[in-house]
């Protein structure tokens, strides 16, 4: 196999206007799911496999600037300039709720239960809403030094990572006190922040520079010099050996993450990358860009070693994982959608 391949992208359009953000939902019994926001207020549903269009959620009357889906997929969150962040059924695409803010929301996030959604932006306030309590006014997290940019939880939902549009350093702060116990030093603003699908890494991309921090104890594991500017960077989830990043010069890297060498270098945006991010199996990866498009690249086959590899680590994982996907089948008996779209994969395969 050549070192360096020239990849053939599945192009999605749909957007009018740039792409923002995008987010995986783990592998659920029916597959995993991609949605995207976009300044042009219709954040999409896509199958993360095939790029297939599922759904646009209306109702939102200004950019959307981020976007999630929790654990199951069941449900979607998204972040918009109209100063609210809502809470979408991912089924029927219905608002289920939607919370009102005093300026723009920029950032918002499932926690890993479901149960909790935090949101952030240009009033420096992190804000909690317990989804089982929709009414209930939220929980106010201690003043952002800045205008949130990004956020994210981890450690189980007991921290909450955030990043600044104005300032530089990602914070990390306790839940239960609600207040910063780490500062992470970047020379620039952190433009994206990721946390490693095991939890071991917070990925982060500030100027020129992507770094890798360890998600427990904080210190700086890797830090890369980009070509150009970088917007997003994503780690493969999987065996944690490469990662992708994109940026001001509309092309799509992939690095070794040993070593920071450039493997590959995809072409064919129109526009600087906004953000890029791998599927949950590692199998692909997706960017979205100022061109309105969403191209989801294939990685490649495994080699015999990586195979290996993956067959001992998810060894132990199997069982716990069944036990989950029971349930979500369960729930999902009632959705005639989800059944169409099985029927659906089932034609195409065949």
């Amino acid at each position: 196999m050549d070192k360096k391949r020239v990849a053939v992208p599945l192009v999605c359009h749909g957007h009018s206007r740039p792409v923002v953000d995008l987010f995986y939902s783990p592998i659920t019994p029916d597959g995993y799911f991609l949605i995207s926001a976009s300044k042009d207020s219709t954040p999409m549903l896509r199958n993360g496999e095939t790029g297939d269009w599922i759904g646009t959620f209306e109702g939102h009357k200004g950019a959307v600037w981020s976007c999630c889906l929790d654990t199951n997929a069941l449900y979607a969150a998204t972040a918009s300039a109209d100063f609210t962040a809502k809470v979408w059924d991912a089924i029927t695409g219905d608002v289920k709720h939607s919370f009102e803010h005093k300026h723009i929301v920029r950032s918002c996030a499932f926690s890993e239960n479901s149960n909790l959604l935090l949101t952030g932006g240009m009033e420096k306030v992190l804000r909690i809403y317990d989804l089982s309590r929709p009414d209930a006014p939220p929980r106010e997290v201690d003043k952002s030094p800045g205008s949130v940019r990004t956020v994210a939880w981890l450690h189980s939902d007991q921290t909450i990572l955030s990043s600044c549009t104005d300032i530089g350093g990602v914070r990390l702060w306790d839940v239960r006190s609600g207040e910063i116990v780490r500062t992470l030093e970047t020379k620039s603003s952190v433009t994206s922040a990721e946390v490693s699908q095991d939890g071991r890494y917070i990925t982060t991309c500030d100027g020129t520079s992507v770094k890798f921090w360890d998600a427990n104890y904080f210190g700086l594991v890797k830090s890369y010099e980009m070509p150009c500017t970088v917007e997003s960077a994503s780690l493969e989830p999987k065996y944690g050996n490469k990662f992708v990043a994109g940026g001001e010069d509309m092309w799509v890297r992939v690095f070794d993450f040993h070593t920071g060498e450039e493997t590959a270098c995809n072409k064919g945006h129109h526009g600087p990358v906004h953000c890029v991010r791998f599927s949950p199996g590692g199998e692909s990866y997706a960017s979205g860009s100022e061109d309105g498009t969403i191209r989801i690249w294939q990685t490649g086959p495994l080699t015999q070693e990586e195979n290996e590899t993956l067959a001992a680590a998810t060894a132990g994982k199997v069982k716990a994982a069944g036990t989950g996907a029971e349930e979500v089948s369960q729930k999902m008996e009632g959705f005639h959608i989800a059944d169409e779209g099985k029927a659906k994969e089932e034609v195409t395969t065949a």
